[in-house]
This record gives structure tokens, C-alpha cells and sequence, in this order.
């Protein structure tokens, strides 16, 4: 196993502990509480996955010094907000999905009542872990990553991302290259991004070495949607996990669509190197920074 492969695994491993240490039990001495089936549903939401942007978080954090165990705990509340992101993406009300990392999503699981009250629970408590002195010590520090994480996460970050998304399959008019990109810079790339920002905020980076790692995670996070969009085109759902195709039948503007296949594939590889390129302030170490964009070119899943 690389050493890229095993940094991963173990932070998602160690991530996964501390949301399952952090997320409230549905059981206590035996006996189950009346919203336990609210709490079993979140702890669903968030198994599983890559944990991709909380290891981006853990490792920009400890690139630049912090202790493992608060850059987990941020690394934990970007999962929480990524999780309920997917837990309302797959409603019927908006993509409408059965599937998701390889199993039922979380309303074909449960119901959609309760799975619209585990996102909103899900949000609450990423921000319940960053206001925590567990996370830092400073109470500045702790109201920085809080909104830049709301920032991220609203109406002109992820959220608005998925309006524009919704708004886009109601017309004839496909998206143009600029305002897909636009649409993946909010709806994927702004949570790819802020996961950088709060490592770098968290490990008190110097505003040089802070732009470095957001302009490095805003290609990234670029590269990584069309990457999702040629595996949406070419991929099998046994390896991906979810279903397949979907963004062609629902005639939503995919990368694969605006560029061709090929075109795609090289709009991808220019990203990498070009947010492989802005972390030369950071000499080598940013190199596992630069094998994840590699590798990011190269997933299968």
C-alpha cells in the first residue's frame, strides 16, 4: 500500500472514531431514548465514504503543526456537514437516489421525514464541535472556523451550488463552461476549499502559506468534480457506489458534456498541476498534498 493509500485509511479510520465518540448515543445503560431513531440515523449518514475533506483538513492542519486530535475534530465537522449535504441531495425532492457509498441512502433506510431531520441535526452539531474549547483553545480561532464553515456551507457556498443545480434542470438551456463551473466552484468545490482553509486557520498558517492551500484546494476542487462527471459517464456502480449516468438522463450540463471525453480528461490534468503548482511555498511539505491531486486524476470510485 502507498504511503498516500495509508494516510488515507488511517485518517478516515481516526475520523470515523471521533464522529462515533462525538454524535449522540441512541442508547444509554440499555435503555433507548424517544428521538433514537433521529440519532441511528445520523450515525448512518456519516459511515462510511473517503473522508477526503476532512484529510485534507488534517493534513493542511498538521502541516502546519496542530495537534491530531483538534485537526480530527474539524476534520469530524466537515464530515457532519458533507454528510447531511448527501442525506438532502439523495431526497426524492431533489436528485432522488436509492444508492449511495454502496448502500441504501439514508431516506430509503429510514424515511424521508427522518432523514430530513438527521441533515438538519447533522448541521447543528458540525458547529456544536467547532464552538467546543476541545477544538482550540482560543475563542477566536473557534468563531473563525465556525463561519468560514457557515460561509461554505450557505447560500453562496454548497448550498446556493445545488439551487443553481435545481434551477438548471428546469430550463432547455444547458449551462454554459463558465457558469458550470461557477455551479461545482459553490456546490462541490466551496466544501473542498474551506476544508484547506480551516487545516491552515487551525494550525495558525501565515496569509502567504493560507492562500496557497485554498488556491491549491480551489483547483482541486475543480479537477475532482470533473473527475465525478467522467465517472458518472464511464463508470460502473458496483465500483462507484452509486448510481451511474444519472446526470445525462436528468439533462443536467456535465464537464463531459461541455468538453467531449478526451476534453475532459485533460481539463482535469491541467488542474492538477495547476493546484499542484501553488503549493511550491510549502517545499515538501505539501507532498502528500500533491499525491492526493494525483491521485484525485486516477479514482475510480
Amino acid at each position: 500500500m502507498s504511503d498516500l493509500a495509508t494516510r488515507l485509511s488511517a485518517t478516515a479510520d481516526d475520523v470515523a472514531e471521533t464522529l462515533k465518540s462525538l454524535l449522540p448515543r441512541s442508547e444509554v445503560d440499555g435503555v433507548r431514548c424517544a428521538e433514537a431513531r433521529l440519532l441511528d440515523a445520523m450515525h448512518y449518514a456519516v459511515e462510511g465514504g473517503k473522508r477526503m475533506r476532512a484529510f485534507l483538513a488534517v493534513e493542511t492542519a498538521q502541516m502546519f503543526g496542530t495537534d491530531r486530535s483538534h485537526a480530527l475534530r474539524v476534520g469530524a465537522a466537515i464530515e457532519c456537514i458533507h454528510a447531511y449535504s448527501l442525506v438532502h441531495d439523495d431526497l426524492p425532492a431533489m436528485d432522488d437516489d436509492d444508492l449511495r457509498r454502496g448502500r441504501p441512502t439514508t431516506h430509503k433506510a429510514f424515511d424521508e421525514a427522518t432523514a430530513i431531520l438527521a441533515g438538519d441535526a447533522l448541521q447543528g452539531m458540525a458547529f456544536t464541535i467547532l464552538a467546543s474549547e476541545a477544538t482550540h483553545e482560543n475563542p477566536f480561532i473557534r468563531c473563525e472556523l465556525v463561519a468560514c464553515l457557515a460561509r461554505a456551507s450557505g447560500a453562496r457556498g454548497m448550498v446556493g451550488g445545488q439551487m443553481i443545480d435545481i434551477e438548471a434542470e428546469k430550463t432547455n438551456e444547458p449551462l454554459s463552461l463558465e457558469a458550470t463551473s461557477r455551479l461545482q466552484r459553490m456546490k462541490t468545490g466551496a466544501l473542498i476549499e474551506v476544508s484547506c482553509s480551516m487545516g491552515a486557520i487551525l494550525g495558525h498558517a501565515s496569509a502567504t502559506n493560507r492562500r496557497a492551500v485554498e488556491y491549491y484546494a480551489r483547483d482541486f476542487g475543480l479537477c475532482f468534480q470533473i473527475c465525478d462527471d467522467l465517472l458518472d459517464a464511464t463508470g460502473d456502480v458496483a465500483a462507484v457506489g452509486k448510481a451511474v449516468a444519472k446526470d445525462a438522463a436528468a439533462g443536467k450540463a456535465t464537464f463531459v458534456d461541455l468538453l467531449g471525453l478526451e476534453g475532459a480528461k485533460e481539463r482535469a490534468a491541467l488542474l492538477t498541476e495547476q493546484a499542484k503548482s501553488h503549493l511550491a511555498p510549502l517545499g515538501g511539505r505539501a507532498d502528500t498534498l500533491r499525491a492526493l491531486a494525483d491521485y484525485a486524476l486516477t479514482r475510480q470510485s
